[in-house]
């Protein structure tokens, strides 16, 4: 949906763009007794190949307002995004990026290959959040499904808070997106060159035209998300 105008004010700008994301509900959840907080946030679900990326920021009551510019990546250029990455490593008390593979996606179906790389992200630091804000309304990090093929990367998790729009609201899930975008683009930039024709330096993995016309001529690759009903490729009799 398009974003939303005030009634009041119909000159002004959209919400997204004239409200800075803030440490509200973090400090929030600190106040009332966690130590630190973690904000999450995942890329690539919709993808057509290539791995399912969460990114992970972590705050705590010492750390201050997020650098300029902070926002959900989907609002930033790849330029300013770039640009944004060293700042956040170093305005957060931690911060890490998991991935779960195409392989892996297909295997697991899309919610828990995002569990799967929810916890190598949080494996990845050097100490467990007491609390992650989860951005949309389903928590995908605390299913129980596929235990046995999970198992190796499961970290006890934390309490979990869903929060809608927290990507454009909450400083450490802007954060954590922002994180996750760069590393997953990069990634899909170098695997386009392992890979060339589909276009992946520019479309990332998604479904864009020219991406959809190379998987007709193609056909798919080692990086493809197979179980997926992949546009493009006349279905082929099981």
């Amino acid at each position: 949906g398009g974003l939303r105008r005030s009634a009041h004010h119909p000159g002004r700008a959209p919400v997204a763009m004239a409200r800075s994301v803030t440490l509200r509900l973090e400090r929030e959840l600190l106040r009332g007794g966690a130590w630190l907080v973690a904000g999450v946030d995942e890329v690539g679900r919709g993808a057509l190949c290539g791995p399912a990326t969460v990114g992970v920021v972590v705050v705590d009551a010492t750390t201050r307002t997020a650098p300029p510019g902070v926002r959900d990546s989907k609002l930033l250029s790849a330029a300013v995004r770039e640009s944004l990455v060293p700042r956040i490593r170093r305005w957060a008390v931690a911060c890490a990026v998991g991935h779960a593979e195409a392989h892996e996606v297909d295997a697991l179906g899309i919610i828990a290959a995002l569990r799967l790389a929810g916890h190598r992200a949080l494996a990845a630091l050097p100490q467990l959040p007491d609390i992650v804000v989860l951005d949309g309304n389903h928590d995908y990090l605390t299913g129980h499904s596929q235990p046995s093929l999970l198992e190796p990367d499961l970290v006890p998790v934390p309490a979990v808070r869903t929060q809608v729009k927290a990507d454009l609201r909450c400083a450490a899930v802007a954060a954590a997106s922002i994180l996750a975008k760069t590393e997953r683009d990069a990634l899909m930039v170098r695997l386009a060159a392992e890979h060339p024709g589909y276009g992946w330096e520019t479309n990332k993995g998604y479904a864009a035209p020219e991406h959809v016309d190379a998987l007709g001529r193609l056909g798919p690759s080692a990086q493809h998300r197979l179980s997926w009903r992949l546009p493009g490729i006349v279905a082929r009799e099981e």
